[in-house]
């Protein structure tokens, strides 16, 4: 078997190998919000968020709801509804230890994507939350986002991956269900595994799905 072994191990090295980038692709950060970003951001339906705590552990977790469910205050703050989930509270625990995060907001059939930094902070203000309402349900935090730089991302990734073309997906009759990864997981490393079949745990699954608030 062979061995990795060649690594790259400094910045000159990689631009030895990746030269830089053209200025205009350099320079293409703004410090807020303006209104190409808002649009953005406006009609997207689905975003990731990374985040990492005081000792360095990473995360990174979606965050999904009708278009428009990411509130813009203003230029420099957006606003995310926690909706149910699996109460592992990642990012939220991550953001108590290190406030800082990272954003790619997507829309469906659209090539781009748009990347957004700052800080965030766990809110509970009554009036903000109730501002956040869905379904007639209200949700109990949000996460704050004081942004610090904005940016358009390259479409060649989406291009590549054809993920918005129907006739370049992959074959998902081998993939693994959620159920079965969870389950299959949760034995692994659990003292006390939870006593489920994979029937148990795939109907688990399907009431998550039909509560979605």
């Amino acid at each position: 078997m062979n061995h990795i072994e060649d690594f790259v191990t400094s910045m000159e090295q990689l631009r030895e190998i990746i030269p830089a980038p053209d200025p205009l692709i350099a320079n293409k950060a703004i410090d807020h919000l303006d209104d190409l970003c808002q649009r953005f951001i406006a009609a997207s339906p689905f975003l990731l968020i990374a985040s990492r705590n005081g000792s360095g552990s990473l995360d990174i977790s979606p965050r999904g709801d009708p278009a428009g469910f990411v509130h813009i205050l203003d230029n420099k703050t957006l606003v995310i509804p926690d909706r149910p989930g699996n109460k592992r509270v990642d990012t939220f625990g991550n953001v108590l230890g290190y406030g800082n995060v990272s954003l790619i907001f997507l829309i469906p059939g659209v090539g781009g994507s748009l990347r957004v930094t700052g800080t965030a902070r766990i809110a509970r203000d009554q009036w903000l939350l109730e501002s956040l309402t869905q379904n007639n349900k209200v949700p109990r935090l949000a996460l704050v986002i004081s942004v610090e730089k904005a940016m358009g991302h390259c479409a060649r990734c989406m291009a590549r991956s054809g993920l918005w073309q129907p006739e370049l997906w992959p074959d998902i009759t081998t993939v693994p269900t959620v159920a079965e990864i969870t389950l299959a997981h949760a034995n692994l490393v659990s003292e006390n595994p939870p006593a489920l079949s994979l029937d148990e745990m795939q109907a688990s699954v399907d009431r998550a799905l039909n509560k979605l608030y």
